[in-house]
């Protein structure tokens, strides 16, 4: 969540003026102020027209504007935060210095706001998402500056856990987000290597392996978000699986249980789920999976939403083994992804923005190998990526060496 960051002692008067300059600038035609305004809007659909904006607007949208740029979901509870932030014992400072202890792993000061404030552990946020502190382990769904994982972060669940946070408490990120479906899903915890002890750890303590009744599976939600590992590890736990997280995860056992003798799907499973659950296989390269699903008819095209083909997938994850598959079962070289990228272009994207753990090279390597055309500007698309230089000089190489200009 994009919030801007408060100071420890901030004033409410400083808010008030700013919100009276925003205005001023919105008025005045700004375009900045005018987009910042609309993007935080009561009434969006009102909020269309830039030029009729910048007329109709009140300091109450401005004031909106400022709020909900913190993250808060009106003025009044902004304000009250604010004001409850001048007093260094009020339950809102302590629980503020609390999410700060836990984010960067401070077990001594979160033991002593603990010892000294019991009633913190059932505390929440007054942001919008109304975070526990055990969801703050998450690092995932709230405010960004937030979003780290320490290298103690089991130590610190314990901590919490042990004080009696509710372990499969429920915040306001991406529906009912527990602290295992944020954990599971945050590329910071695997960064920090943590991901599959704090979800061990969790899980240990009683969280729910398919998260609450309602809320969104934490292993499909981890497909969706990069993170195989921890989906595969929460399958191994017991999690319920139907063919887009069976396949996700390579239990090729599991998935051939979906169809009929005939080879048609079962009642209780759609295509849909299907061609979802043959996306990440290929992105995870579970390469028996894809080739009983290419078998079955899938289709090499689909895109389930996602944006994406296989192929792409395939791309995205490195998976040489799956790419070579794919191509060899005639996946389409040219298909675009939603941004108009083909499997080459997507391979080039990812070089410079995507895992910097994969080398994209042998890749693109492949790909061209396999036919893939490279378009006339792929040089002077580079030239204006940032990223690694060291990356940049072999793949400007790499281009030349197969006729870019």
């Amino acid at each position: 969540m994009d919030a801007k960051k408060l100071p420890v002692r901030p004033s409410l008067d400083q808010y008030r003026k700013q919100a009276k300059e925003l205005l001023k600038t919105c008025k005045s035609g700004d375009s900045e102020a005018i987009q910042r305004i609309k993007r935080h809007h009561s009434q969006p659909s009102k909020a269309v027209d830039s030029r009729a904006l910048s007329g109709k607007v009140t300091l109450a949208d401005a004031q909106l504007a400022i709020a909900r740029e913190h993250a808060f979901e009106s003025w009044p509870r902004f304000a009250k935060h604010i004001e409850a932030l001048t007093h260094e014992d009020s339950a809102v400072s302590l629980f503020e210095l609390a999410a700060d202890a836990v984010v960067v792993g401070d077990a001594a000061t979160l033991k002593r706001l603990l010892r000294g404030n019991p009633a913190l552990i059932r505390e929440r946020s007054a942001r919008v998402h109304r975070a526990t502190l055990l969801h703050y382990l998450g690092a995932n769904g709230f405010e960004d500056y937030r979003q780290k994982s320490p290298k103690n972060a089991v130590e610190i669940a314990r901590i919490l856990l042990s004080a009696g946070a509710e372990v499969d408490a429920v915040a306001d990120t991406y529906g009912k987000g527990t602290t295992l479906g944020l954990v599971a899903t945050s590329i910071h915890p695997k960064l920090a290597g943590v991901q599959i002890a704090l979800l061990a750890a969790l899980l240990e303590a009683g969280a729910a392996v398919d998260g609450v009744p309602g809320g969104l599976s934490p292993v499909i939600s981890a497909l969706h978000n990069g993170r195989g590992e921890a989906a595969e590890f929460l399958a191994e736990r017991g999690a319920n699986l139907d063919i887009e997280g069976a396949a996700g995860v390579g239990r090729l056992d599991l998935v051939r249980n979906f169809f009929n003798q005939d080879g048609n799907l079962k009642a209780n499973t759609t295509k849909a789920q299907m061609e979802s659950g043959f996306l990440w296989a290929c992105e995870y390269g579970r390469d028996n999976v894809v080739e009983f699903l290419l078998q079955r008819g899938v289709d090499l095209g689909a895109q389930a939403n996602t944006g994406l083909t296989g192929l792409h997938w395939a791309v995205v994850g490195g998976q040489l083994a799956t790419i070579k598959l794919l191509v060899g079962r005639g996946a389409p070289l040219e298909a675009k992804n939603a941004y108009g990228g083909t499997a080459l272009g997507q391979a080039l994207w990812s070089a410079m923005n995507g895992d910097s753990g994969i080398d994209y090279i042998p890749v693109i390597d492949m790909l061209i190998a396999a036919g893939a055309k490279v378009e006339p500007d792929s040089l002077a698309w580079l030239a204006q990526q940032r990223g690694a230089s060291s990356t940049k000089v072999r793949l400007e190489a790499l281009l030349r060496r197969h006729g870019a200009a």
